[in-house]
């Protein structure tokens, strides 16, 4: 794109159909590859009469929760109902695995969780297109079970495969000064190592009528 000049033909491409050495594009199973698009919306794309079809995909935000009573687990289906309301984007709910043993959580009186919502590893989080990771606080940050969690990401880490995504937290607590923004704000720094995009909710929904 030159200023003011309109569309250029880019010196490093050559013209569709045609290579540096005057081959044609690789085909495989009747599709081609697209430059520049994403894997998980027009990876491939069928030729059909020498015209490019689009496919469509639904961008996937995965919902990771971690819930011991079940008040996050309502926010992280809330959260799902936001998301599968916008257009082309599907939202995926997930568990983090527990890390307490069933008799200690027999103790507590924790009820039972269904199968309902798959228990996700740390390798599935590059499937995603966008995160949200849910959790209750416990004195300010987040659970045990959610910093395991994070903790498991190693790999992932190392390899800088959660680079770029965008990510964001929703937490809840038992009382007005349980530390709602600290839990958020301790969080953050898991994001930050992987190079993931913190994305908040921001004051972006409009005016408080008083």
């Amino acid at each position: 794109m030159g200023k003011g000049g309109g569309c250029v033909p880019s010196k490093k491409r050559s013209p569709l159909g045609e290579s540096d050495h005057d081959e044609p594009n690789p085909v495989i199973d009747g599709s081609v590859q697209i430059e520049g698009q994403s894997p998980s919306t027009d990876a491939r794309v069928p030729l059909q009469d020498g015209a490019l079809q689009a496919v469509e995909t639904n961008l996937r935000v995965f919902i990771v929760f971690y819930s011991m009573y079940g008040h996050v687990e309502s926010l992280a289906r809330r959260m799902k109902r936001g998301i599968d309301g916008i257009d082309g984007v599907e939202g995926v709910l997930y568990r983090v695995p527990e890390t307490l043993s069933p008799e200690v959580l027999d103790q507590m009186k924790v009820p039972p969780k269904g199968d309902e919502v798959p228990v996700i590893s740390a390798e599935q989080l590059v499937e995603a297109d966008g995160l949200l990771f849910g959790f209750p606080t416990r004195y300010g940050c987040m659970s045990a079970q959610m910093k395991a969690f994070f903790d498991s990401t190693g790999q992932l880490w190392k390899e800088q495969k959660l680079a770029g995504v965008p990510a964001g937290f929703f937490v809840s607590t038992g009382t007005q000064g349980g530390g709602q923004e600290t839990t958020a704000w301790t969080a953050i720094t898991q994001l930050a190592h992987h190079g993931m995009l913190y994305v908040p909710i921001g004051y972006t929904f409009g005016a408080w009528n008083v």
